[in-house]
Formats: C-alpha cells, structure tokens, sequence
C-alpha cells in the first residue's frame, strides 16, 4: 500500500479494519434510562475538573441497538453524570460496557466513549423491562421497570437524551508520557423518538473491582424512563486541553 494511502485510512489492521467510516445511523435504539441519588463525596472522585455538579445524581442508561450501520448489532449500558462546564449544563459518561467490538474501537478511537467489553441485556419478563449487566461471569448489575405503564412526553424524552455529552479524551505517548488528554463534547440533534414511557423502576449494583458500577451506589430512584428512537450519532469537539494548562 503506498504511503499517501496509508495516511487516507482511519484505523488497523489495513487490510481488515476495525470498523468503517461512519455516520453511524441507529435505528429502533431502545434506551431504559433510571435516574438515582448518590454519594456527593463519591461523585466528586468520579468527576474530573473542570467539570462540576449540583446535585448527587446518577443516570443509569441501558441501550439495546438491534440495527447499526457499519456496526451491527449489540448492547450497551453505563453511568452518565449530570455536570456544568462554564455555565452548560451537560452529562459526563462515567463508564460504558457493551458486547461489539467494532462499536467499542470506534467508540474509544475516533471519538472518547469509555468503552469496556461486557455483556448487557435488555428484556422484557413478563410485564418488567429488565437491564442486566454481566463482567465475564459475574453478575454487575439488574434494573427493572414496570412496562409501558405511562407515557411520557416525547419533548421531555427528547430532553433527556440529547443533552451535550461530555467525555475524556485520554491517549498516551509510547513512554507512557501523556499525548491526548482532552475533554470533549458531543450532542446528539438528529433523531426521531418513536415512543416513550415511564413506570416504577428499582436498580440493584453489585461490587466488581474492574466494573465498578457501585462507587456511586443507589440511594434514592428520582425517575425512569423506557424511550425508542432512531438517532445519528455525532462527532465530538474538544472543549478542554489538560495539555495546555
């Protein structure tokens, strides 16, 4: 391959890429969302400066994506913390654990998803839609909520998923030395919500030292929401160098 293809492609092996190029079109991406109170002092060691909070709050988030181009099928699950950057009111990704792996390579090198294998699933049992994560074979953690009990308004549904996004961008030197250390931001703006609900929800979080979902323990569920949608994700602008300080 001549040296001005290299330069074109966008990720290893050259020959069998980790993924394709995007935009990245999701379609029927069905979202199970709790909201709970935790720990302030907890949440303080999670987020990273200059990122601040104004309560203790956690969103859980379970994301099933039967249908992605370029990508597949898979699920996903993690902690979103609701943050301020300068005055912007926004979510910090904490941790996020799904079961693809062209999804977690795209996700942690050409955006800052913080992407880790593991093995979610959402289900509905019965009349409960139910989110479970497993670590290997450990069980991380199981959330339920009563299906399809109320609706709930497609504008607050909309609110609660395209907020800006905001994540760490963190690729060291081959010393060790840092040479990416960034916080980024994205906001999702094309999608369409085909429905959504809301209904009691309980979440359980189990201590795993490589998943460790239970730092920011659950000690109050604020509210829940089941919502189906068809969205494109966006691409990602730094906000913040750490480098340039």
């Amino acid at each position: 391959m001549l040296e001005s293809e290299v330069s074109k492609q966008i990720t290893m092996p050259l020959t069998a890429p980790a993924f394709p190029r995007g935009p990245y079109r999701f379609h029927n991406r069905e979202y199970l969302n709790i909201v709970y109170r935790t720990n302030a002092d907890a949440l303080r060691k999670a987020i990273p400066e200059p990122l601040t909070f104004d309560e203790p709050l956690v969103r859980f988030e379970m994301m099933a994506m039967p249908d992605v181009s370029g990508l597949g099928s898979y699920t996903e699950c993690g902690q979103v913390i609701p943050v301020n950057f300068n005055g912007k009111k926004g979510d910090y990704l904490n941790m996020m654990y799904l079961d693809n792996h062209p999804a977690i390579a795209v996700g942690r090198e050409l955006s800052s998803y913080p992407k880790k294998l593991g093995y979610p699933k959402l289900f509905v049992d019965s009349d409960t839609l139910v989110g479970t994560l497993d670590y290997g074979t450990l069980r991380v953690l199981t959330a339920t909520m009563g299906y399809k009990h109320q609706s709930l308004d497609i504008n607050t549904a909309r609110n609660e998923i395209c907020r800006p996004n905001f994540m760490l961008k963190i690729i060291p030197n081959y010393d060790g030395s840092p040479r990416i250390c960034e916080l980024v931001c994205t906001q999702i703006t094309d999608i369409t919500i085909h429905e959504a609900w809301t209904g009691p929800a309980r979440l359980q979080l189990f201590d795993h030292a490589m998943a460790p979902f239970n730092d920011l323990p659950v000690k109050e569920i604020i509210s829940s929401s089941h919502i189906l949608t068809d969205l494109t994700l966006p691409t990602p602008t730094v906000v913040y160098d750490y480098l340039k300080k």
